[in-house]
């Protein structure tokens, strides 16, 4: 019984802050997440399951008050793309594993590359779609409001994990997109650590796109050898 009682009371760990205070299990799965993106400016496949681990603790604390925190807000949108993030993630390890084996002798996972213009258009189209989509369900599911900024996080989140599986450099500024939207929401909610690190990640995510776009630049094209067709003659 006291080891129960003591992993309940490490689960639900607080740190006193200016009459208040910090849950440390959103404060450790932010770490994760933030060990993520920077594996991920730097093109590893760790990245990826470090992610995971940060988005499970993340999933827990975005459904707080499953998990012992009645009085704290559910942010649906927030702890429904801790569920999309998994999703996709197990996706991206495999795209990048896939992609790292292609590339002998190259440390890289994967080669930056532009979306391209039809891909932009439809990044902004599902954002806008999505965001509207979602509203409705989310605010009858009982969300925080202002639940649009809920779900336009949830939905630019699926967007910018899916485009960096992809490789799309693109994929920074609509992380950019999400934090505009997201400080502003987690500090009203009264998630103070994850505020924080989003807004940290608001300006490590314009870091990491002028990395990859600099890495785009420095990218080898792929050279196709055309071997000459032995059954042409010369006259």
């Amino acid at each position: 019984m006291d080891f129960m009682r003591w992993l309940v009371e490490l689960f639900n760990w607080y740190i006193p802050v200016a009459g208040g205070g910090l849950l440390m299990r959103e404060v450790v799965g932010n770490i994760f997440g933030l060990a993520s993106a920077l594996g991920g400016m730097r093109r590893k496949v760790w990245a990826w399951p470090i992610g995971i681990i940060g988005n499970v603790i993340l999933l827990t604390v975005f459904l707080s008050s499953l998990f012992g925190g009645a009085d704290a807000a559910n942010l649906l949108g927030q702890a429904g793309r801790q569920i999309m993030f998994i999703t996709v993630s197990v996706y991206g390890w495999v795209q990048w594993r896939r992609a790292k084996a292609e590339r002998a002798g190259d440390d890289t996972a994967i080669a930056p590359q532009w979306a391209g213009l039809k891909a932009r258009i439809g990044i902004v189209a599902t954002m806008v779609i999505g965001t509207l989509a979602l509203t409705p369900l989310f605010t009858a599911l009982g969300s925080y409001e202002p639940v649009w900024a809920d779900a336009w996080t949830f939905v630019g989140s699926l967007i910018a994990t899916y485009g960096m599986a992809r490789g799309w450099v693109e994929f920074w500024l609509v992380w950019v997109a999400v934090d505009v939207v997201g400080v502003p929401l987690l500090f009203s909610a009264g998630y103070y650590a994850s505020a924080f690190m989003y807004m940290f990640y608001g300006a490590f995510t314009l870091v990491g796109f002028f990395v990859w776009v600099r890495a785009k630049a420095n990218e080898k094209p792929e050279v196709e050898t055309v071997m000459p067709d032995p059954t042409v003659r010369v006259p």
